[in-house]
């Protein structure tokens, strides 16, 4: 992309250059392919159906980002063409040209100043005059192709490193929930009954584990000292077994009650990795933070460096909210009840969470998320193409703090964060489709879009009937009022009643549709 005018075309290359250029670009496509192939072939033979979705999502990026080579690669002659005045170029650049000028002058030897003290002060002055009128008179492409053919591998790191993070905070995180089945497989080998156990069995609320460890008697009824025991709980021991115990047999009473064995531990596997098909991809609003951050790296502004505290202030707000549910549910059970009879359930529901949404917590983890991988992958790329030479990475006070934070948020985010919204947003509401197995959310979907339809020709059913009933309504009027008013008044109340009787279906056809609308 970088190449000159005079460069040879490709009627003037050698056959086995471009033999071996294809060849090697092939197989390695054709690798990268067959590799993408057999890892999905592998995850739908092992039922890994979430999995195989981000894999998915995953070419559907690739694709993506080949689209987006494809126009730089076929307008990059058309971008050349365009032209600009000097005065716009040196306005918003990410370093200053005196610093560009300073690092030649650096770079060059001493050689060079032995002629320029052979020059005679007249002809500096002319050779300073010549060039600042070409300069001020010329125009300069809008985007140089070196600059485009940058600006297309920093593109690609982009979007690796934040496909290669991704995997590792879900991979990091999900080791840290499967710490969590021996918590459940001991809870399954507990065999009793809990509709006997209920009634015989009293709970006192003040010395149970789960209020003693949320519901602190010092402070209690102050909310600023719960937020702050909610920020400071996500750095050591976030979920204790008396969490999981207590909100995994809320869940179960809320959503389950019939099925008090329900293993609440995969149920919480399955909605994470059908998370993570949404946290890998890139949003249209994620590549609009982009072009916000590639527009601010201004030389003097050091954007990069305010910006990298945005996801660490998300980060330990979403960390510090979701502990602060598990206390709201606690205070909610201890401020109502002194004792109860049988175990302590707290009541999931959605006015706990920002907005009555659960759900918002998963898109601040996808931005926090992205923007770490951005400042990852601008840095391994600066370090890459332009060593330490270049003025981003000459300001090493700016650079250090930026990298303690991404490493940190990084770590944060796979250890603690992560897990505390696999089962934290469990307690809204509402489940996830994630509660029912593969097959049976197949066999729900299908049965879901059939019901919408059957509806939709329902209610295009009676529509019709309704308008040929009012057509016969209006025939019955007319011909009742030629032979008397009576008769019309009497026919009047008639078509009333018919009008405001309601249809026999109307009921059921309401239920379907929620229900539809739900699953489909």
């Amino acid at each position: 992309m970088a190449g000159g005018a005079n460069e040879p075309t490709l009627e003037f290359t050698p056959t086995w250059v471009l033999a071996v250029v294809c060849t090697v670009t092939v197989v390695i496509s054709l690798a990268v392919e067959r590799f993408l192939h057999y890892a999905g072939k592998y995850l739908k033979k092992r039922n890994q159906k979430p999995l195989f979705d981000a894999l998915q999502k995953i070419k559907e990026e690739l694709m993506l980002l080949g689209f987006i080579s494809l126009l730089l690669a076929l307008f990059q002659d058309r971008i050349g063409e365009i032209r600009i005045s000097v005065e716009h170029v040196d306005k918003w650049l990410p370093c200053e040209k005196n610093a560009k000028i300073a690092t030649d002058e650096h770079s060059n030897t001493t050689a060079g100043s032995d002629k320029v003290t052979k020059l005679s002060i007249s002809q500096i002055f002319i050779s300073l005059s010549l060039s600042l009128l070409v300069e001020i008179s010329s125009k300069v492409p809008l985007l140089s192709q070196t600059a485009l053919h940058h600006l297309h591998i920093f593109i690609f790191v982009l979007a690796a490193v934040h496909v290669v993070f991704c995997a590792l905070t879900i991979l990091c995180g999900g080791a840290q929930i499967r710490r969590w089945k021996r918590w459940e497989d001991a809870i399954q080998k507990e065999e009793f009954d809990p509709e006997e156990a209920l009634p015989s069995k009293f709970t006192n609320v003040q010395d149970h584990t789960f209020i003693r460890g949320r519901f602190i008697g010092i402070g209690k009824n102050l909310s600023i000292l719960s937020w702050v025991h909610s920020f400071i709980k996500q750095f050591y021991g976030s979920v204790t077994r008396s969490d999981y115990t207590t909100l995994r047999l809320g869940f179960i009473t809320a959503h389950c009650r019939g099925n008090p064995k329900f293993n609440f531990h995969k149920y919480m596997i399955r909605a994470l990795e059908a998370d993570f098909k949404k946290v890998v991809g890139i949003s249209w609003y994620l590549w609009l933070f982009v072009v916000v951050f590639l527009l601010v790296n201004v030389a003097g502004w050091h954007a990069y460096f305010w910006i990298s505290f945005i996801p660490l202030t998300l980060l330990l707000v979403v960390g510090t909210k979701l502990e602060h549910v598990i206390t709201r549910l606690a205070q909610d059970v201890a401020q109502r009840h002194i004792a109860i009879a049988g175990d302590l359930i707290v009541q999931p529901s959605d006015d706990h969470f920002w907005f009555h949404r659960p759900r918002l917590i998963l898109v601040l983890i996808h931005i926090i998320l992205f923007q770490n991988s951005f400042e990852l992958a601008f840095l391994l790329f600066v370090l890459i193409r332009y060593k330490l030479n270049s003025c981003m990475t000459r300001e090493i006070h700016f650079i250090i703090p930026r990298l303690v934070i991404r490493v940190f948020v990084q770590l944060l985010c796979s250890y603690s964060t992560l897990h505390l919204y696999a089962i934290v947003t469990q307690m809204g509401t509402s489940f996830k489709k994630a509660i029912f197995d593969e097959h049976i959310q197949q066999g729900l979907v299908g049965w879901a879009q059939q019901a919408k339809k059957n509806n939709n020709l329902r209610k295009r059913a009676t529509d019709g009937s309704s308008v040929q009933t009012g057509s016969k309504q209006g025939l019955v009027g007319v011909e009742l009022t030629k032979n008397g008013g009576d008769r019309t008044a009497t026919g009047g109340v008639e078509a009333q009643e018919i009008k405001q009787s309601p249809s026999p279906t109307s009921t059921t056809s309401s239920k379907t549709q929620t229900l539809a609308k739900t699953w489909s």
